[in-house]
């Protein structure tokens, strides 16, 4: 529909006079609900007629009744009674249920508008907040290896890659009074899906591995650096690829990295 054609057809002024059928005022309704265009017009046209009665009737009344009475010949003393041709006590119902639709769809659209601003400004209020926590940890871890790397009575124990594995690396800074190791895993690559690395303290002698817990944030841990307890007498240090959950004893085959305690 063209809503321009509407909107000049003249049933928006004869809506908002009141002269239409209760079937045409709902056709008027239901285009003021789907089209804003429609609706504006129709308050353009009631602020037009309240400008213009408020503007002439209080003013004017008795002088158009003198016209009136000395066109038609009428004596002064003879009663005129008008009746207007528009309704304007519906005219007004109309116009004033209008304006309170309008102001109400307003104010629900505004408050729907706050309450998302102050949803976000929460979240972004929580995100600061964990990044803010984030960042004094890893301040505090990276202060807690540097005094470690810096540490003489710290033991370093490179591991190198086995077998198939040559290529890959990684590094123990054993403290043992605080009886914990950190394990550089840099140079190990990520596991493959259902699978995780598992650390091992050996004893060589005969040899005993004991099971120093599995790796399971490998692909999540940004500098790869984990520390893990370690209260044994080890000897040297592996890891092993190992099914998710770990193993109870390590798989040889998939012997990534060894390295023997100088």
């Amino acid at each position: 529909m063209d809503i321009n054609a509407y909107i000049q057809s003249g049933i928006l002024e004869l809506y908002v006079a009141g002269s239409l059928s209760e079937e045409e005022n709902k056709d008027v309704h239901a285009m003021m609900k789907k089209h804003p265009e429609v609706l504006q017009e129709v308050l353009d046209i009631e602020a037009a007629v309240i400008k213009l009665t408020s503007a002439t009737a209080p003013k004017r009344k008795h002088t158009i009744l003198e016209n009136i009475q000395k066109t038609l010949g009428f004596d002064a003393d003879v009663k005129v009674i008008f009746i207007s041709k528009y309704n304007w006590v519906t005219y007004a119902g109309w116009a004033a249920s209008v304006v309170f639709a309008t102001g109400l769809f307003w104010m629900v659209n505004q408050n729907n508008q706050l309450q998302s601003d102050i949803e976000v400004a929460k979240s972004s209020q929580t995100l600061l907040e964990t990044q803010i926590a984030n960042s004094k940890n890893s301040l505090k871890e990276a202060n807690t290896l540097v005094s470690v790397l810096r540490d003489d009575a710290i033991a370093k124990i490179p591991l190198a890659g086995q077998g198939n594995f040559a290529n890959t690396y990684a590094k123990v800074y054993w403290d043992k009074q605080a009886q914990r190791i950190f394990l550089d895993a840099q140079g190990l690559p990520e596991p493959p899906e259902g699978k995780v690395y598992q650390v091992w303290s050996l004893k060589m002698s005969p040899l005993t591995p004991t099971s120093l817990g599995t790796i399971d944030n490998f692909a999540t841990d940004a500098n790869k650096i984990f520390e893990i307890a370690n209260n044994n007498d080890s000897e040297a240090f592996g890891i092993t690829l190992e099914p998710a959950g770990g193993s109870e004893s390590p798989t040889m085959e998939f012997l990534y990295t060894l390295g023997v305690v100088s």
